[in-house]
Parts: C-alpha cells; structure tokens; sequence
C-alpha cells in the first residue's frame, strides 16, 4: 500500500474519531449542566437552610462537616449529603436511640397504644425520608460531575486526535509518491520466494 494512500486513511479515520469525541465531549457537558441545574432547582425549592454556628451545630459529629456551609441555603448534591450524613443521621440517631424506621415500626405494631413509640416511627419516617431524598440528590449531583470530567476527557481526545490528524496529512506531502508501507516485509516475503 502506497504510504500516502495510509497516512490519508489514518489522518481521516483520526478525524471522525476526533468527531465522534466532540460529539460525546457534548452530550455529556449537557448532561452534567442539566443534572446541575435539576439538582439546585429541586434543592432550592426545598427551602433548607444550614443552621449558624453556634449551639445547633456543636456536636463534634455535626459541627466539622456542616460549619463551612452556616446559614447557606442548601442547592449542591455535596451539601445535601453534608445535611443528610451529618445533621439529619445525627438528630434521628439521638431521637430514636439509633434504631431505624422500621425496627421501630415492628415495634410500634406489637405495641400499637405506645404513642411514645409512635411518636418515634413518625419521626424515624420522616428524617429516613428525607435524608434518602438528600442523598439522592447528592448521587445525581455526582454523576453530574463525573460527566463533566468525562466531557473534559472526551475533548482532550479530540484534540490530540484532531492534532495527529492533521500532522498526518501533512505527513502525505512530504513523502514521496512511491513509497510503500511495510516494505522491509515485502522484501523479505520476496527474498524467501525466489
């Protein structure tokens, strides 16, 4: 095969290579805008808002995660799991002795005039609810960010292969016209043959 009929197939195949890597380097850039947007849209909506340093926040199991975030409105996947993992859990932990929704439901049920009890199933409810909503948030603020990075990869790959691509083609200008490809293979091929 002549070298610049190669270099030519090569520096093309490289290009809608390169094309193809835009194309996903885009889709996945929109993907992380619209999670993003989706997140703090859902998020803001909810109205949730660290509370200040202070009294509130002086747990040493709360106040080190949540502190840099005093008095912000909660709009980020990693301040939901912030608010999940160390306000919520902490609060629920310390109101239903550490026992979960539904150990206390089975409870509750075998106890049902317990409005103590059930009391605590309500509670355990409603934060178990609410932190698994956070945290869900905060899993889809993550994809969100890995897309990006995934969109920053793709288009460092069409870059490279964009540059390559062109280096390639000007590669077929500077070879001579009958050059051939792997010719050290045909020569040998030609030698044992004769």
């Amino acid at each position: 095969m002549r070298r610049t009929a190669f270099d030519k197939i090569v520096s093309t195949v490289g290009l809608m290579l390169a094309g193809i890597l835009l194309l996903g380097g885009g889709l996945l850039t929109s993907a992380h805008n619209f999670v993003n947007d989706e997140v703090k849209t859902q998020l803001s909506q909810q109205q949730i808002f660290f509370p200040e340093k202070g009294p509130a926040t002086a747990d040493p199991k709360i106040g080190p995660y949540i502190d840099k975030y005093a008095g912000q409105q909660l709009t980020t996947g990693e301040q939901a799991k912030a608010f999940a993992d160390h306000y919520i859990a902490v609060h629920l932990e310390k109101s239903t002795g550490g026992k979960t929704y539904s150990q206390l439901s089975t409870e509750s049920r075998a106890n049902p005039t317990d409005t103590a009890l059930a009391e605590q199933v309500q509670t355990a409810f409603r934060g178990e609810t609410l932190r698994g909503l956070l945290l869900n948030a905060y899993a889809f603020g993550k994809m969100g960010t890995l897309a990006l990075y995934g969109a920053w990869v793709a288009f460092a790959g069409a870059a490279v292969l964009g540059v390559l691509s062109i280096l390639g083609f000007a590669h077929t200008r500077r070879v001579a016209p009958d050059a051939e490809v792997l010719v050290g293979r045909q020569r040998t091929r030609e030698a044992v043959t004769v």
